[in-house]
């Protein structure tokens, strides 16, 4: 069950993997993205000391969640993947000049977890060509459809 996606992302970028990570988020942040308050549009994820860390994501408060705490919507979550993984995936940031991107975050046996997509990022062409094929394919099902 999908909580919050990225659909900007696959506006900018060539999605050319997936991977899946786990968060590790305060209890207010659960709460607050089970009642679907979370949101991916400007996040992206770096690298830091051999670690995966979310930058941007912004989870508002709830305010009956988080009465007794001090939340920060937009503070660095820490990503939590196999070693690895993350050695791989810093291999192609760093030689391949790949970006990570947060792409979708759901739930996963009980747990919250977030879809990473490794990523090149689209030239204005290359974005003009997807919005062209998207409203033909668009088009085709409306001339089948009348048919």
């Amino acid at each position: 069950m999908s909580l919050a996606q990225n659909r900007k992302a696959f506006h900018d970028y060539f999605v050319e993997q997936k991977f899946e990570a786990g968060l590790v988020l305060e209890g207010w942040e659960v709460k607050s993205i089970r009642a679907g308050r979370t949101q991916l549009k400007e996040a992206y994820v770096i690298v830091q000391n051999e670690e995966l860390f979310l930058i941007g994501c912004h989870i508002s408060p709830l305010a009956t969640a988080s009465q007794h705490v001090l939340p920060d919507p937009v503070r660095t979550r820490k990503l939590l993947m196999h070693a690895e993984e993350i050695s791989r995936l810093i291999g192609m940031v760093e030689r391949a000049g790949y970006t990570l991107l947060p792409l979708n975050m759901h739930f996963a046996r009980g747990r919250i977890k977030l879809e990473i997509g490794l990523a090149k990022g689209k030239k204005q062409h290359d974005k003009r060509q997807a919005d062209k094929e998207r409203e033909w394919s668009r088009e085709k099902q409306r001339v089948l459809k009348a048919r």
